[in-house]
């Protein structure tokens, strides 16, 4: 039987409403409201636009698709399904159960063709914009005249719920700056949230304030109609200097008799009565729950064999660029397969011993060491590299219309700079991104998607304790490395002195599959004598005796400046007869990791007098210092005051670690 191009595209349309309303079902929890009503946009996009391999999810030229509204995940698993990637019928009828393809929300790495692990809203969005920059960025620097070999969209659909969340705007500021022209969002735009119609909580004239921040706006009066949408669509794909906003009016719960336009379409399943009456109003005519026509798959199978077609093509172009600029070739596959370039770290810097050195200063020369071999390294700050010295000093600035330089002015918007990161690193490149430490609060959701995914991105953060003085509590961190440290996924380094800082950045850079957070300090420390040997292998393993004794009774264990304290109290007990090991802990989770024989050469069970330093607070230290021991920590706020009276009015001198210690 043959069917029209218009009845074959509204049975796929229906195809997927009616999976969304089988999977939810049978669930018993989910989100079917969304998908309902933005089926008609996400088939049009994935029909006609939409370049990508399911047989290859991760060809390197493939379009990008971000579901910021993450919480119709039901949408997205089934276009996956019926395009051909690997997600078969049982796992639709294994939504949200343990183990299965199909999880609440997507997740990146765990079902094949998921972009992003989208699901706290407004994140999604600057994921997309992360990835057009990286898009635009690596075009630039590889492409040749003949030789697109970096030339493709990035495309998401968010809803009401993310256009609220401030990140969004964040972000969409900043790529309407740059004029990401190859990013379109597609705005679900249903007027309705999760506890009521939007107009409880939001007015917003959209139009306005996208054309405000540089972006093409563009409306689509029926969510329902393929041919408006389509019109849409190609007038966003043709204008080159700015993103676009395709705002489509939909009903949530389309179809449903009794729901449809309503908060109660937006989550938890329909029932089955209900839903015999939103297939039948549908004309939906089969009675086999998740069925799909044969006229479907037949549909749908024009996506996979563009896909094939084009991938094809481009490793044809790909080949022919190799022959022609071997050099360029070589690197871009490298950077593509996340391999690390021959004799990476053949040129750091030396730092000598008792040079003075603030640990943000000697990490800022590694960096930029590790930026002339690294191209993939592209980052900046929160509108603060002139503080935290996060910048390439060699390389130029992303500005808009010319993205091949590496330095980005995130502006003063550090969730959104995360965020952005994110989808950086999706996209092959090695992200960093900086700010004061206190500020990491700012951009946490953003580090925990990024642990989650488990993306190799770099947090610069600085003025890391209470030593930061004069700007008083507010700019004064206490609580964060406490916090940081409990979020899994995260590798948190704490350098001591310059050589350490160095390490650090090795590990951060040569990461492929977590984030890793510097925490480096404002004033000078002294480049130790004993970490020009001892921090390679070290700071590699989390903690290290930095400066052992013959025969001690005791162990002082210190991480970041506090390392250069405890070895002056340990120099001060000695005069007395009393004689500690000095343990450098710069990264818990590192030292975690080991083995317990390593463990035991750092922290012998039988030297139960233990004390810790550190400018925080004292949240799991317990575990290092024994229940015998003692804890130095900060747990209240700070004082505006000069950094070395602030530190000497909390305790943090020479004479009180060895008073402390021989408290013990």
């Amino acid at each position: 039987m043959t069917i029209t191009e218009k009845a074959r595209s509204e049975l796929s349309i229906n195809t997927i409403r009616t999976l969304t309303l089988d999977s939810v079902e049978k669930a018993q929890h989910g989100h079917a409201g969304m998908p309902l009503g933005a089926a008609p946009m996400a088939y049009t996009l994935w029909k006609n636009y939409l370049s990508v391999n399911p047989l290859n999810p991760t060809w390197a030229n493939r379009d990008r698709f971000v579901l910021s509204a993450g919480h119709g995940s039901n949408l997205l698993y089934n276009l996956l399904h019926l395009t051909g990637f690997d997600i078969t019928i049982d796992d639709l009828k294994n939504t949200r159960q343990w183990n299965s393809k199909t999880p609440g929300h997507p997740e990146y790495g765990h079902t094949p063709g998921v972009e992003a692990t989208t699901g706290p809203l407004g994140q999604g969005i600057p994921v997309a914009v992360g990835m057009a920059l990286a898009e635009r960025y690596l075009a630039e620097v590889f492409n040749r005249e003949d030789y697109p070999i970096v030339d493709h969209f990035t495309y998401t659909i968010c809803g009401d719920g993310d256009l609220m969340e401030g990140v969004s705007y964040e972000a969409a500021s900043l790529a309407g700056h740059l004029g990401l022209g190859r990013l379109i969002v597609l705005y679900d735009s249903n007027d309705i949230s999760l506890d009521g119609d939007l107009q409880h909580s939001f007015s917003e004239d959209i139009q306005k304030r996208f054309e405000s921040m540089h972006w093409q706006y563009i409306r689509v009066e029926d969510g329902n109609d393929i041919t408006e949408i389509k019109e849409a669509l190609n007038l966003a794909r043709i204008e080159e200097l700015r993103p676009t906003l395709i705002e489509v009016k939909t009903v949530i719960g389309y179809g449903s008799p009794s729901l449809q336009g309503t908060h109660k379409a937006h989550s938890n399943p329909f029932g089955k009565e209900e839903i015999k009456r939103t297939k039948k109003h549908l004309g939906w005519n089969f009675e086999e729950e998740f069925y799909v026509p044969d006229e479907v798959y037949e549909d749908f199978r024009s996506i996979r064999e563009n896909g094939i077609q084009k991938e094809k093509e481009w490793n044809q172009l790909l080949a022919k660029y190799e022959a022609d600029y071997p050099i360029e070739a070589h690197e871009f596959k490298r950077i593509v397969n996340r391999e690390l370039p021959d004799k990476w770290d053949g040129n750091l810097p030396n730092f000598a011993v008792g040079q003075s050195i603030a640990t943000r200063a000697s990490a800022s020369k590694v960096l930029n060491s590790l930026a002339d071999r690294f191209p993939e390294l592209v980052g900046g700050a929160a509108d603060l590299h002139s503080s935290t010295l996060a910048n390439l000093i060699h390389y130029g600035d992303v500005k808009p219309g010319s993205y091949g330089g590496r330095n980005v002015w995130f502006g003063v918007r550090e969730f959104a700079m995360g965020a952005i990161a994110n989808g950086m690193a999706l996209h092959y490149l090695k992200p960093f991104v900086s700010t004061f430490f206190v500020f990491s609060d700012y951009l946490r959701p953003a580090i925990r998607l990024a642990a989650l995914m488990k993306l190799p991105v770099t947090y610069v953060f600085t003025h890391d304790s209470v030593a930061v003085g004069a700007d008083g509590p507010t700019h004064q961190p206490v609580e964060h490395l406490a916090s940081l440290r409990a979020m899994p996924g995260v590798s948190i380094i704490r350098p001591a002195d310059a050589n350490e800082a160095k390490v650090a950045w090795k590990i951060a850079i040569s990461s492929t599959d977590k984030p890793t957070i510097l925490v480096l300090g404002r004033q000078g420390l002294p480049t130790l004598k004993e970490t020009s040997k001892l921090a390679m292998n070290g700071v590699t393993k989390g903690a290290y005796v930095v400066s052992p004794v013959a025969d001690p009774c005791g162990i002082i264990i210190a991480t970041g400046s506090e390392v250069n304290l405890a070895l002056s109290a340990q120099q001060e007990l000695a005069m007395e007869g009393i004689y500690v090991n000095v343990v450098s802990m710069p990264s818990w989770d590192l030292f975690d990791q080991q083995p317990d024989e390593y463990k035991e050469t750092v922290l012998p069970r039988q030297l139960t007098k233990r004390l810790s330093v550190e400018m925080g607070s004292k949240i799991g230290w317990k575990d290092y210092v024994g229940l015998n021991g003692k804890v130095m920590s900060i747990d209240k706020f700070g004082q505006s005051a000069p950094g070395e009276e602030v530190m000497e009015k909390y305790g943090f001198t020479v004479d009180h670690v060895v008073e402390q210690f021989k408290r013990l």
